[in-house]
């Protein structure tokens, strides 16, 4: 077990300044406008791509960190460059993760590869779990796979809502029930390879925040893959199957395992956004001058800045002891992963509204780019679970009671 340590090391500390240089140059100047044009930043992907930013490679070294930091450090300063174009960069991460949660080590060399492409024809994965009518509640998923012996085929059915690069992307992962009276614990995840038959996305949904990641729902019409591609293997999951339908453990259920592995992520990337405005404000109420004096003068502005700082530095020691809980197999007893990720998305969200209210008329207009980070940031009380659900996980987990 690696220890843990607030002082980061000579790999780490190069691999923020990395990164943070990349979003300070290529993200940022771009930001604006591809919120405007709504699109995927694909220039943005492939400079990524050919500096090594934007590969398995580099996910594989973020995530081989034993002290789990790198992957949070690295997340922290895309977002701070802007949110929509780091989840286009980070959301294949989101279906290598559910690769890297389920899959043998044969999958993970065989497709996370072909989630990214390469740095000539760089591509983009999705990771499809919630559907129209389930979206925290997984064990609602209607999304049917069934085994066909005579071909050794998966066959799948169904439709997922809200996927990152849904329409786009190259592989996709999808969560779907293979035996339903087992609910929750009935499910299993699939490897889609490119250009599977049957895969059919919506158009591109229109948001609120996050305008240059590209979001779709997925219908999959009588999708056949073969065998092989269900996580983990056949032989695993009617494993796991039997254990559960004797009412024993069945480690796990699909879709909650990524989220375990990801949740902590989802909250680095709420502390850069909510750094970025914090920053901004900051800048200019040391600027912004009113009745003779500089704003940051005045007690009200200089203490919304101070609590700023603070609640985001509290969101991200959470994250980083979150990170490094995972990445050492420390149990989450307390619901460590739901509080670093409803910690920071909450505090991401407070801390762009206090932006535009300390830049006042200025800041609800696009010539500054609070507004934006507001935007984006409402999306971390949301996805990958609402706050609500984060409160649930942690308060069943500390009272031992099935709170409802």
């Amino acid at each position: 077990m690696a220890g843990f340590s607030l002082e980061l090391n000579e790999d780490q500390t190069d691999l923020r300044d990395w990164v943070h240089g990349f979003a300070k140059e290529y993200i940022r100047p771009a930001a604006s406008e591809w919120d405007e044009r709504e699109e995927t930043p694909w220039p943005i992907i492939q400079e990524a791509a050919k500096i090594g930013l934007y590969g398995f490679e580099s996910l594989a070294t973020w995530f081989s960190d034993p002290t789990g930091l790198s992957l949070p450090i690295a997340t922290e300063e895309l977002f701070w460059g802007d949110a929509g174009i780091a989840l286009s960069l980070m959301g294949t991460g989101l279906a290598a993760a559910g690769i890297f949660a389920g899959g043998d080590p044969d999958q993970l060399a065989e497709w996370v590869p072909q989630c990214f492409g390469d740095e000539n024809d760089p591509k983009v994965a999705a990771f499809c779990a919630s559907e129209p009518q389930a979206g925290s509640d997984v064990a609602g998923y209607r999304t049917r796979a069934r085994y066909d012996e005579a071909t050794d085929e998966w066959v799948i059915n169904g439709q997922k809502a809200w996927a990152t690069n849904g329409g786009i992307a190259n592989v996709y992962v999808v969560m779907a029930v293979v035996d339903p009276d087992l609910g929750a614990r009935g499910q299993a995840g699939f490897i889609i390879p490119p250009g599977t038959p049957g895969v059919r996305p919506t158009k591109k949904i229109k948001k609120h925040g996050l305008r240059a990641s590209n979001t779709a729902d997925v219908f999959f019409d009588d999708v056949r893959v073969p065998g092989r591609c269900v996580l983990g293997g056949r032989e695993k999951l009617e494993a796991r199957l039997a254990r559960a339908r004797e009412g024993k453990s069945s480690a796990g259920q699909a879709a909650m395992a990524t989220f375990e592995t990801t949740r902590p992520t989802v909250g680095a990337m709420a502390v850069g956004v909510a750094r970025a405005a914090y920053e901004y404000a900051l800048e200019y109420a040391r600027d912004r001058e009113a009745f003779g004096r500089k704003i940051i003068e005045n007690q009200s502005i200089a203490f919304d800045l101070a609590n700023m700082k603070l609640e985001i530095d509290a969101a991200r020691l959470l994250v980083w002891r979150a990170a490094w809980m995972g990445r050492n197999d420390v149990p989450f007893t307390a619901g460590e992963g739901s509080m670093s990720k409803l910690k920071a998305g909450e505090v991401a969200v407070w801390a762009t509204e206090r932006a535009i209210q300390i830049l006042g008329g200025a800041g609800y207009t696009r010539e500054h780019p609070v507004e934006r980070m507001h935007r984006d940031a409402k999306i971390f009380t949301i996805f990958e679970g609402t706050s609500e659900i984060q409160r649930l996980v942690i308060s069943r987990l500390i009272s031992g009671i099935h709170i409802r």
